[in-house]
């Protein structure tokens, strides 16, 4: 017979998803948020131009389509503000160079280990 998990013992994601965010933790998370997607946002403008520039053909005009759907799909799931994932997203924007953590300065200790941990994975 299977036995119950210990209280004790709780899984790491949970105890993420439920962790409570105060209204300066809210703020600070936002604005590092809102800075990283703009950064993200801005390098597809600059690519999309280059890639405007250089069309010359129906194809031409196609291949950018496709780019800005794809980054427009990698950017959909990436940057997902929900509190119960948000330390996932900043772990994922370390790794990527769209955020540092020095960004999050003012997030509690708790929060910034796990997306420490979490980025070195």
């Amino acid at each position: 017979m299977a036995s119950l998990p210990r209280p004790e013992v709780q899984d790491p994601y949970t105890s993420i998803r439920d962790l409570k965010w105060s209204a300066a933790e809210k703020a600070i998370a936002r604005k590092a948020f809102e800075r990283a997607l703009q950064q993200d946002l801005e390098a597809v403008i600059r690519q999309a131009k280059k890639m405007a520039e250089k069309i010359e053909q129906p194809s031409d005009l196609w291949e950018l389509e496709r780019y800005l759907t794809q980054r427009r799909k990698e950017i959909d799931r990436q940057y997902d503000y929900r509190y119960s994932v948000l330390l996932f997203v900043f772990a994922g924007l370390i790794r990527k160079g769209r955020l540092r953590e020095e960004d999050l300065h003012g997030l509690a200790e708790e929060k910034l280990e796990d997306i420490r941990r979490m980025a070195q994975a």
